[in-house]
């Protein structure tokens, strides 16, 4: 057996088994993407009233406090801090749920991501260390980015038929 032929087969199944990790990553990644744009454009055959109750019990299971708005089916959260405080900076995110009549029993629901973080800085210069607790300045993006991945969550949640009819088309991206 020639020492060198080996050893390019041998790469050669290397470089056959990356790239076929590669490609069923990008294929998740389609997926993903595909039913993330599919919850982005869902109408539930549900009138609003009955799916509403459902997109607020979701934010409050993680945590969220929240305050109803003006208009009909609206609401807002307070800023909830996410993961743990950090001297490089800690996260906050707030949504904004909004819920749109689209016709007699049907109806479609937003979710919008507000984040922000907060540093804590160096220590001052009077010589006492600055507090973990002690706010920090705050970069607000100051823009809401919707929430495809929780909106996904509330249609398997709310319109398991159709969740189950969107993950059998996913299935199907390569």
């Amino acid at each position: 057996m020639n020492l060198s032929l080996s050893r390019r087969g041998a790469t050669a199944l290397l470089l056959l088994a990356a790239v076929s990790l590669t490609t069923s990553g990008c294929a998740g990644r389609r997926k993903e993407a595909f039913l993330h744009d599919k919850a982005r454009e869902h109408v539930y055959r549900k009138p609003i009233a009955e799916v509403w109750p459902q997109a607020l019990a979701l934010l409050k299971e993680r945590g969220y406090s929240f305050r109803a708005g003006k208009e009909g089916f609206e609401a807002s959260t307070e800023f909830k801090m996410e993961g743990a405080p950090s001297s490089l900076g800690t996260t906050y995110v707030a949504y904004l749920v909004r819920g749109i009549q689209k016709g007699p029993g049907q109806c479609s629901l937003e979710y919008w991501k507000r984040i922000t973080n907060e540093s804590r800085g160096a220590d001052n210069t009077t010589g006492r260390a600055t507090e973990l607790n002690e706010a920090g300045p705050r970069t607000d993006t100051g823009n809401f980015n919707r929430d495809e991945e929780l909106e996904w969550e509330l249609i398997q949640r709310v319109d398991t038929d159709s969740a189950s009819a969107l993950k059998a088309q996913a299935e199907k991206i390569e």
